[in-house]
């Protein structure tokens, strides 16, 4: 029986010693010193040896030793594995941050209606709008962005279930947006609303704050852009150094050109409300900006807070050391408890004005 045993895991215990052989083989023909050579034009060649930030948590530090798979998947089968990961993030968030959650629609377009457990609300005449991540084209965050945050402030958060590009490019999402809080302006003050997002819902979330202004609609009373960006009209520097995993994965090679054109569609991308950089910005609600070292959308969130700043808005920028786009959908890093309590203690005061 031994025997028979042994033979069925020798295929897993090669398997792992030709991998841990492998690695260690690349380790050692990788390069140890930095270098860097300039193009003509400044771009750089660089080779750089970076060690992992000792300012870490011994969790966020072992999810830093994951590499990600280059993304072959076509978008049908992105979807279905975003979808998948979502519903178990899900539970994940519920279970450390209980509350109830419904599937409704307002003004026609569907959201989940999340609420705290409080027998008796807390906050009853305040209501946090979501608009999730999913790079416009799939659903990753309308579970994991709203849950924690409904706990933690004892507020109701409506999370939105826009319509997806590149079926639906813009401003399809920009105008359900501004559809769900037209209906919610009828129940709530726009002083007890707050509009938040991550990733692609922070991008969106600072194109409805422009598109409200233009309509002569009444902001809410904060946004919360969590990494996300306000020039469709060039790649930035974060860009072209970071995957969606930070350093991890593919890492293509940068252009200059327009992106995400399945979302913007045949809009000019330095369209005021496609690329919030190119509005008028001033009078915007006071905004939390929160990103990472790591982060993609490093530099697309930090050029607009500037852009915030510029125009004599009360905006706050929080920048996490060393770690990857979006970290905080990761429930297992103290790192994340963080930034959700800044979140919630910036809507906390911000609607209680």
């Amino acid at each position: 029986m031994r025997t028979i045993r042994l033979r069925q895991h020798l295929p897993l215990l090669f398997a792992s010693t030709l991998l841990a052989f492998v690695a260690k083989l690349l380790a050692q023909q990788s390069p140890q010193t930095n270098t860097s050579t300039l193009d003509a034009d400044g771009t750089a060649r660089i080779t750089r040896v970076i060690p992992v930030p000792l300012d870490l948590s011994p969790e966020a530090r072992e999810a830093l030793r994951h590499a990600a798979p280059p993304d072959t998947t076509s978008l049908a089968e992105r979807r279905k594995g975003t979808d998948a990961w979502q519903t178990r993030a899900g539970q994940a968030s519920l279970a450390a941050y209980p509350v109830h959650i419904e599937s409704i629609t307002i003004a026609g377009v569907p959201v989940r209606n999340v609420t705290p457990l409080d027998t008796t609300p807390l906050h009853p005449d305040r209501v946090l709008i979501n608009v999730h991540g999913g790079g416009f084209n799939s659903d990753s965050g309308s579970f994991t962005e709203s849950i924690p945050i409904a706990n933690l402030t004892h507020t109701r958060v409506v999370s939105i279930l826009y319509r997806l590009a590149p079926e639906h490019p813009f401003p399809a999402a920009v105008d359900d947006t501004v559809a769900v809080y037209r209906e919610l302006l009828k129940t709530y003050k726009p002083s007890h609303i707050a509009l938040y997002g991550t990733s692609a819902g922070a991008i969106l979330t600072a194109q409805v704050a422009v598109r409200l202004k233009q309509l002569q609609l009444p902001l809410p009373a904060a946004l919360g852009i969590f990494s996300g960006l306000g020039d469709f009209s060039r790649p930035t520097d974060s860009q072209a150094m970071y995957s969606l995993r930070g350093l991890t994965g593919t890492l293509p090679v940068a252009d200059q050109k327009p992106f995400d054109l399945e979302y913007i569609g045949s809009t000019n991308p330095k369209d005021p409300v496609v690329s919030p950089l190119f509005a008028d910005l001033h009078n915007m609600p006071p905004t939390l900006f929160i990103t990472s070292g790591r982060d993609l959308l490093l530099s697309g969130t930090t050029i607009l807070h500037r852009a915030f700043v510029r125009s004599d808005n009360d905006a706050q920028l929080i920048v996490f050391e060393g770690l990857p786009h979006a970290f905080w959908n990761d429930i297992s890093l103290p790192e994340t408890k963080e930034a959700y309590g800044y979140m919630a203690d910036f809507f906390t005061t911000k609607l209680s004005h």
